[in-house]
């Protein structure tokens, strides 16, 4: 059984530096995300080199129109490296001369299926095998008219996936709503790339979930707050009663009725209470901040449903 690590990119520095939904997700330019996965065993990569892989495989990606991101998804990019000749020449120092294929792969985990691969051969140097693999990733030419076509068959391929399972994809969709299923409904919906033709759809049909979602949390959160703070009208109530307050979205039904039992609450509390409701951002059309939290809900329920193991059998064997 392989064990798998998967690599942080991409998606944090986005949100971490505040962009827009439009900027992240609404825009007919951006990218189709991949996952990026590393072999964790010592004999394909030592555990000194995964990062400089990973950071070359993102490089692989984003320089051909792909983005690399931390989040859980059916599409990745990973590589195997095979070493074919190790020589040690002499020094001082003496020098680990490596000559080494690398086979990379665009993939969808779930149906367990291969969409593009490609194999490079490397000639790696340094002063021990660790370096040598080191030095030898980072000659790696991101920008080759080899790798550029490697991204290109993938990416196609998981545009065709989207174009020819667009129905399916909304009627599943549909189907887990209907069972309240709403988190991973949407993160179904989400995942489809807005380069896709089906990406309209798509959303048109994650806004309606996404109405149904924040309704339903609106209801269970505002029947929690009041009831902590019916029992307690005190600090400590009004502290638990701002947890249940604080999932509930400004574009849900209840939102208003949410404003009453805070001001209520901030009105007896007055200073010493410092939360605050969520509000919309002015600043941000109110489409843009719904698609930017339709989208951070079905990041949330994809994350969670990571395995701890990524099993990989089926590709390397």
């Amino acid at each position: 059984m392989k064990r798998i690590k998967i690599f942080i990119f991409g998606i944090m520095a986005v949100l971490a530096t505040g962009l827009t939904a439009q900027n992240v997700f609404d825009s007919k330019t951006a990218q189709i995300p991949l996952s990026i996965i590393i072999p964790a065993q010592a004999d394909y990569v030592p555990q000194g080199a995964s990062a400089y892989l990973a950071n070359k495989l993102q490089q692989v990606a984003t320089a051909n129109g792909v983005s690399a991101t931390q989040d859980f998804g059916r599409f990745f990019i990973t590589a195997r490296i095979t070493p074919l000749s190790k020589d040690i020449v002499p020094g001082p120092p003496a020098q680990v001369s490596q000559n080494l294929e690398m086979t990379l792969y665009i993939a969808d985990y779930v149906d367990q299926k291969v969409f593009a691969s490609t194999s490079i051969n490397i000639m790696a140097v340094g002063t021990n095998e660790t370096k040598s693999l080191i030095n030898g990733i980072k000659t790696i030419n991101v920008n080759s008219p080899q790798l550029a076509q490697f991204v290109e068959t993938g990416k196609q391929r998981i545009l065709d996936y989207y174009q020819s399972q667009c129905r399916t994809i909304v009627k599943n969709a549909k189907s887990m709503a209907a069972r309240k299923q709403f988190e991973a409904a949407l993160a179904s919906l989400t995942g489809v790339p807005t380069v896709s033709d089906c990406y309209d759809e798509a959303l048109a049909v994650g806004d309606e979930i996404f109405q149904q979602y924040v309704d339903e949390l609106c209801d269970r959160n505002l029947a929690k707050a009041r009831s902590v703070w019916a029992a307690g009208q005190d600090y400590a109530a009004a502290d638990e009663a701002a947890k249940y307050l604080s999932g509930i979205y400004p574009y849900a039904k209840c939102y208003p009725e949410a404003m009453e039992l805070y001001n209520d609450i901030k009105g007896r509390i007055r200073e010493y209470w410092t939360f605050e409701m969520k509000v919309y951002d002015d600043a941000v059309s109110l489409e843009e901040q719904r698609i930017n939290a339709m989208r951070e809900v079905g990041i949330a329920f994809g994350n969670n449903q990571q395995p701890q193991t990524y099993m990989l059998d089926w590709l390397f064997r």
